[in-house]
Formats: structure tokens, C-alpha cells, sequence
């Protein structure tokens, strides 16, 4: 029996008539209006403005972004920490008027905001998901909202398609299933009827989606912004945020079991490092382009799906931020912060990118309706360090006292004040707009496939062994046998070879011939094979002891990896301490019951033969060193260590006869060799050791 809304979509049916076309009911607003085009904003020509008179484009984000309260409709779950920005010596000045990039005496006070997308608050940290990267810039202009994320392209082209996506990439509406995840029918469904997503779906299918932590993320402003000189001149501007302990990533099993173990993980990481002096630099980088090589490239600069390569316009260095506090109350600064991308101070503007052009209006409608009203800028995490002086008034949680009689302009009341600023305000770029009132996209926006084939064709093997694996597993879980399918055509646009591995694995017909050709180029720097291995700082060490170790090994060892920059744990079957083989005691720091080798990017056996056969003994240890050959991890064996590493099943790898030796990122050590340290430091500080043959390790 149909229930009361089924009757009523039936009257309705009724009453429109002839306005249901035969593929079923037509597309209309909120107040029956037909849309003929819900996948472009209405502009001025091909490529200008956005207009405000787009009511369809009004209706419909503003309906997406008041859908949920209080938690943010994307980005929800979060971790932020405040910090200082310097720019370098050699100023900008030629391109920006802004003054926190070109006057390299000043400091500029930030708050960060890392965060998933799809989850919500309540989900884990290391889900297979965009990262966002968030900066608020405190300046003496005003503040300044760089609002990004850790990959440098986006999965639409037009801010009007932004409610689609997020309705497809949430949990499905019917069960509220599944969690924090893209394998899922609604979202595949989507890409595959949507081409422009591809390059960014090769991004989410990569290690990029699984950051090891937010101090080795790289984030990226996504769109091409225009800086503006004083004189008025215009150069186009991408951002990049490139961490100093270079970009690494977790891997797929280890995500999952880590989201069992502690699904706060990377917040923890990001609160921890702070907390014990370990704090997190980023380079700002910017690529510049002048405006009169807008065209230039083989693709449109205004289309947020695509990235410039490195090796066209290298990322020049302006500046470092280091993060250095922690918030004192999360939900006060980390959960109210606001962030804005019309948020710019004098000497940075907007593009007509279509998709800035609509999240220009998305993120202060969302705020609205999040955080209460108006008068969000007044949050303390909010407030500007520049003075503020306007006529705005009253609303929910205002918090000034307003004394003047007058809150208009002009005024003779309170002395005409405040008055409108002369030098130093804000001056839009001035550039002619000239077009009819359409709804169509630029044929400029219509290469979809040759930068995702350019990101595949940069990857490592291992990177690319891991793709393939991301789009199995993803597609896997469709349940629709014909969304597969369609995700797989696109592929073979993409590369022959990657559509047929993926086909191969997920139960569908592998295409017999290339779609497109593969045209060879790739672009070094989108690898994160290259990114740099010199440095273990912020590293987590797990040292696995019982009664009868060598403190010995633990002392010298461990100080040489403190020294270095890393964080080592003693772990042991029970907590409390453990007695040394000369009688000393070793204070354990947490059980290992506790813990996992998923939660640490090393693993140390010290020496000591009692300690050895009881850590043989222990199925847990056993499990702890096999895992952690699995992920790829380093691994250093003192002595009688190295028989744990075969009774682990660690296999396929060289050990120590005498000396030190490393094999595969694994270092062992048979008798006294002082170079045992530093080579276990190299073997971490290359993060992961994917040459090794892990498939047959039972972990």
C-alpha cells in the first residue's frame, strides 16, 4: 500500500500534466520551476564570471550547504594547530601587493585545519579520502584564508555540480552506508557518468589518499589565483605547501587495522609532535604564470581538474611555516574555526575558475547556518588582528557593544566615521567582462583523460601496483555490475593496461583495444618515490624488550634515533619494567597488547637471548615484526634479535654473519659495529621498503 508521500507524488504527477516528459518527471526548483541544465553555472560567455542571478545555482547550493547541523557538511572531521609564517629575502613584490608576502621582517600568525572530507566527525583518520589543508593567515591587512587540500585537482569543473558529488561520495541515503568511504555504488556510479572526474579518482586511488601523517602532506591551493601588484598588474598563481619531512604515505591494509587501533592516529601524531618540540615546516611554493601565457598550455588554466606540472613552471619557494601550538580547547578554535576562500587581503584575487566562482558563495552560506549567524568572524579563532570598523549590526552572538548612534554610511553623527579607506584597501583586478548569459562550459574543459594518463605514467612501480589494488577494491564493492564496467571504459582512456589489471580483478570484461593512446609524457615530480628520504623526525620507533635484554643495545641505539629526531617506545608483555641481562631496569613506556606495528614506522630487537626466546614465545611479538616486514617497514635485529626476524617468517633477505648489514631495509647486526645506527636511521628515513616480497608473509 503506498504510503501518504507516494499519493501525493502521484497527485502531483496529475496536476503537472503534460509537464512530465516520458523519461520520467522533470527537473525543476524548489518552486517548480524546469531546469533545462543542472551541470553548468549560468556565466558571461565560455569562460567568464559566474552570475548571481543564477537562481538555479542559489537554490541548489544553498539548499546542499544548510542540509546538516552543526557538523560541516564536508571536512567534518578535523585537527588544527596555530603557527608563524615567514616569507623569504627576495621579495614578491613584483607580482603581490600583499604584505605577508613581501616584507620579509614581518610574522605572520596562522591556524591550520587538516581534515578528512567524506566522514563525519565521529569517523577515523585514515580512511581512503582527500585531506584538507586549511591556512588562515593573520595578517596586518586583514585575514587571509589559503582554503586547500593535499591533492592539486578537484573531481569537478563548475561549483553547481558540488551537492551532486558530495550526495554521491556520502553514505548512501537509503541505509546511511557506507562510512568514510568512497567503494560504494552512488559515488562510482557518478564517476563513471561523469569523465571529469577521472584524474582526480586516479588521485584518490593512490597513496595520496592514505597520508602517513599531516607534517608529510603536501597541500595545494587547487585553483589558478590571480596576485596583483601595486601598480595594478595581474600574474596568475598557483599555491603549494611541500613538507619538510617530504610526502609518505601509510599503506592500504595498514589503514584499516590502524583505524581499529587508534582511529584518531593522525591527530594524535599531529598532537603529540607538537607537544614535544617536533614541530611541522611546510615550504609555501608558488607557480607563476603571466597573463599572457594564459594559453599557452594544453589544457585551460581555469579548470580546477587540472594541475600544472612541476616541470613546465617549477614551484618557486616564498616562505616557511612552522607549526608550534597546540589549540587550548577543540571544539572553541579547531571546531569553530571558520575558513573562507573570499577571505583575501590586498594584492590576491579571483579567477573566473568556475568552480572558485561557486565556492565563493558555498563557504560563508555554510558558516551562516553552522556556527549560528553573522557574527562568526567574532570567535575568537576568527578574529581578525587587523582592526575592524563597520556598520554591521546586532544578530545572533554579537559580541561588541556598539556605542555610536550611527551605523550607517554616510554619517554626521559619529563624525562621518568609519570612514572609507584610501591607500591600502582592497582593489579588485580590473579586467573587462564582455558575453552572453549562458549555461555552457568552455570547449577548453574538454580533455578529460590526458592528465590522469600523465599521473599514471609518473608513478613508481610499487605506485602503481598500489592504484591498481585501490580501483579493485573500490569497484569490488559496487554492487552494480554496469557501474563497473563504465569506470573501466573510462580507464581505457586513461591506459590500456591499468583498465585491463583493473578489469581482471573485479569480474568484468577487460576492453581487447586502448581507447586512447598513452602519449608517453609523465611528470617526475607527482611521484612520491622522489619526495625527500633524509630525515627521521617525528618517526615512531617500537622497541621490543622482555626480562634479559641487552639495555646496552637499547641505550646506544635508542639515544642515536632520539638524537636523530625519532620518538622510541619500549614495549614489552605487560607494563612496568623489565629486568636487563646485567640486572638493570628498563622502564617499559606501553604494553604491547596495547599497541600494533601499524601505529610505528620501525621496529628495534635489541640483543639478548633470554629476552629473544621469551619474545619468540609470544605470538603477539611474533605477529608485531612480520607485520612490519609486511608494510615495508625498517627493521633492525641485534644478535640474538635476528632469530625473532626467522621466527617472524622474515625471509628473502641477508643477515649479518658479523658486523652490520642492510638488506631490504632490514639491518641486523652480530657482534659490536658503531655503523649499525646510522644505517638503521638511513633504512627509516626512506620510509618503506616496498622491493621486498610481502605477498607471502602470513600478517
Amino acid at each position: 500500500m503506498a504510503d501518504s508521500a507516494d499519493r501525493d507524488d502521484d497527485k502531483q504527477r496529475q496536476l503537472a500534466g503534460d509537464r512530465v516528459s516520458p523519461e520520467g518527471p522533470a527537473l525543476t526548483t524548489d518552486q517548480g520551476i524546469r531546469v533545462d541544465d543542472t551541470d553548468n553555472s549560468l556565466t558571461v560567455g565560455e569562460r567568464g564570471p559566474t552570475l548571481m542571478d543564477d537562481f538555479h545555482f542559489r537554490e541548489k547550493v544553498t539548499h546542499f550547504d544548510h542540509e546538516r547541523i552543526p557538523e560541516r557538511v564536508v571536512h567534518a572531521r578535523g585537527a588544527g594547530a596555530y603557527g608563524q609564517f615567514h616569507v623569504y629575502d627576495g621579495s614578491l613584490a613584483e607580482f603581490t601587493a600583499a604584505e605577508f608576502l613581501t616584507d620579509p621582517s614581518l610574522t605572520t600568525p596562522v591556524f591550520v585545519r587538516f581534515s578528512t572530507v567524506a566522514g563525519s566527525r565521529g569517523s577515523a583518520d585514515t580512511v581512503r579520502d582527500v585531506r584538507g589543508f586549511a591556512t588562515k593567515f593573520y595578517t596586518r591587512q586583514g585575514n587571509y584564508d589559503l582554503v586547500g587540500n593535499n591533492m592539486p585537482v578537484f573531481f569537478i569543473q563548475d561549483g553547481i555540480k558540488f551537492p551532486d558529488f558530495v550526495h554521491a561520495v556520502k553514505p548512501e541515503p537509503h541505509n546511511e552506508i557506507p562510512q568514510a568511504q568512497s567503494a560504494h555504488d552512488t559515488l562510482w556510479d557518478f564517476v563513471q557518468l561523469q569523465p571529469e572526474t577521472i584524474h582526480m579518482m586516479m588521485w584518490l586511488m593512490s597513496d595520496r589518499a592514505l597520508p602517513r601523517s599531516y607534517a608529510m602532506m603536501q597541500g595545494f591551493g587547487v585553483h589558478t589565483f590571480r596576485l596583483v601588484n601595486a601598480q595594478g598588474r595581474g600574474t596568475f598563481v598557483k599555491f603549494h605547501w611541500k613538507p619538510k619531512l617530504g610526502t609518505h604515505s601509510l599503506d592500504w591494509d595498514e589503514t584499516q587495522k590502524i583505524a581499529g587501533k587508534d582511529p584518531d592516529f593522525n591527530r594524535r601524531d599531529l598532537w603529540d609532535n607538537i607537544e614535544s618540540g617536533h614541530f611541522p615546516e611546510w615550504e609555501l611554493c608558488v607557480q607563476l604564470v603571466p597573463e599572457e601565457d594564459e594559453h599557452r598550455f594544453g589544457f585551460d588554466l581555469l579548470d580546477a581538474t587540472k594541475l600544472i606540472p612541476e616541470e613546465e613552471v617549477p614551484a618557486r619557494p616564498v616562505g616557511k611555516m612552522v607549526l608550534n601550538r597546540n589549540p587550548d580547547n577543540f571544539f572553541a578554535e579547531t571546531e569553530q574555526v571558520a575558513f573562507h576562500l573570499a577571505n583575501v587581503v590586498p594584492g590576491i584575487d579571483f579567477t573566473n575558475d568556475p568552480l572558485l566562482q561557486g565556492r565563493l558563495f558555498s563557504y560563508l552560506d555554510t558558516q551562516l547556518i553552522r556556527l549560528g549567524g553573522p557574527n562568526f568572524p567574532q570567535i575568537p579563532v576568527n578574529r581578525p588582528v587587523a582592526d575592524v570598523r563597520n556598520h554591521h549590526r546586532d544578530g545572533y552572538h554579537q559580541m561588541g557593544i556598539h556605542q555610536a548612534r550611527s551605523a550607517y554610511h554616510k554619517n554626521s553623527l559619529s563624525g562621518g566615521c568609519p570612514a572609507i579607506a584610501g591607500d591600502g584597501a582592497y582593489t579588485h583586478y580590473q579586467e573587462r567582462v564582455d558575453g552572453q548569459k549562458i549555461r555552457k562550459r568552455s570547449e577548453s574543459f574538454n580533455d578529460h583523460y590526458s592528465q590522469a594518463t600523465l599521473f599514471w605514467n609518473s608513478m613508481a612501480g610499487f605506485e602503481k601496483e598500489h592504484i591498481v589494488a585501490a580501483f579493485r577494491f573500490e569497484l569490488g564493492k559496487c554492487e552494480t555490475m554496469s557501474i563497473r564496467e563504465g569506470v573501466v571504459r573510462h580507464l581505457n582512456h586513461v591506459d590500456h593496461e591499468l583498465a585491463v589489471q583493473v578489469a581482471e580483478g573485479i569480474g568484468v570484461a577487460a576492453p581487447a583495444a586502448a581507447g586512447s593512446p598513452n602519449h608517453g609524457r609523465s611528470s617526475p615530480a607527482l611521484s612520491q618515490a622522489n619526495a625527500p628520504t633524509d630525515t627521521i623526525e617525528g618517526r615512531k620507533v617500537a622497541i621490543l624488550v622482555a626480562d634479559g635484554v641487552d639495555s646496552g643495545d637499547i641505550a646506544s641505539v635508542g639515544e642515536a634515533l632520539v638524537d636523530a629526531g625519532a620518538v622510541c617506545e619500549v614495549l614489552a608483555a605487560k607494563g612496568g619494567e623489565v629486568q636487563a641481562a646485567n640486572g638493570a631496569q628498563v622502564d617499559v613506556t606501553k604494553a604491547m597488547p596495547t599497541m600494533a606495528s601499524v601505529l610505528y614506522d620501525a621496529v628495534l630487537i635489541p640483543g639478548g637471548p633470554e629476552s629473544v626466546r621469551a619474545l619468540k614465545a609470544d605470538g603477539l611479538a611474533v605477529h608485531f615484526v612480520a607485520e612490519a616486514f609486511k608494510h615495508g617497514k625498517a627493521i633492525g635485529a641485534i644478535d640474538a634479535g635476528i632469530e625473532l626476524l626467522e621466527r617472524a617468517g622474515v625471509t628473502g633477505v641477508r643477515v649479518a654473519s658479523e658486523g652490520a648489514l642492510t638488506d631490504q631495509g632490514v639491518v641486523t647486526r652480530r657482534g659490536g659495529d658503531p655503523g649499525f645506527a646510522n644505517q638503521l636511521i638511513t633504512a627509516i628515513a626512506a620510509h618503506r621498503h616496498w622491493e621486498r616480497d610481502r605477498d607471502s608473509v602470513p600478517a
